[in-house]
């Protein structure tokens, strides 16, 4: 399965995020006044899409900008706690030699993003989307395919949420599942994807 352009999430998919999200999830959860996470059903939680976990903590929509605003503010606090799946380094720059036109649509900041990546790996992108919405990043993978100029047959969306295998189909690309991720694998798996990756050597199989 050869791509021309691969456009890939940032969280949960190339960085571990999830132990700092879920410090700063509660963190929001007491200044915006909403449910923190239920550690006791931390894997139920893996099966749910974003609306159900927003429905689950009492989150409501209009409050989401402001909870992501702070959210990513906080994780930049920590950035440097934070790394990057093993592999993920050799896994990029083979892509990239292999020719690959690599890109990040991502809901976390570019300054996060930068932070966390480092200049050298960062240079292996020709576009990085930050700051999308919690439901706004159809339009990011849409202003990436029209800047490479790439059909979207040609390319791969690789994520690991519900959510970026539902933009993928909006976007009319094939959606690659990570199993490394957020949401289960089984609850990606229903989302019926072109292709599911156990490991991250298996983005160069």
């Amino acid at each position: 399965m050869n791509r021309k352009l691969i456009i890939f999430d940032f969280d949960g998919t190339l960085a571990n995020t999830f132990p700092c999200f879920v410090r700063v999830f509660d963190e929001a959860a007491a200044k915006y006044q909403f449910k923190p996470l239920d550690r006791d059903n931390a894997q139920g939680l893996r099966g749910l899409d974003a609306r159900q976990i927003m429905a689950l903590h009492d989150i409501p929509l209009w409050k989401t900008p402001a909870i992501a605003r702070f959210m990513r503010a906080r994780i930049g606090d920590e950035a440097h706690t934070i790394t990057l799946f093993d592999g993920v380094d050799a896994a990029l720059r083979a892509l990239k030699q292999r020719g690959v036109v690599l890109t990040i649509v991502t809901s976390n900041s570019r300054a996060n993003v930068q932070r966390i990546l480092g200049p050298e790996l960062l240079a292996l992108f020709i576009q990085v989307e930050c700051g999308a919405g919690l439901f706004g990043k159809l339009p990011k993978v849409r202003k990436v395919l029209a800047a490479t100029g790439i059909a979207a047959a040609d390319a791969l969306l690789i994520g690991d949420e519900i959510r970026d295998a539902r933009v993928a189909a909006e976007a009319g690309v094939d959606f690659g599942a990570v199993a490394w991720g957020f949401n289960h694998v089984d609850a990606l798996v229903a989302q019926q994807p072109k292709r599911v990756f156990h490991q991250v050597a298996d983005l160069l199989a």
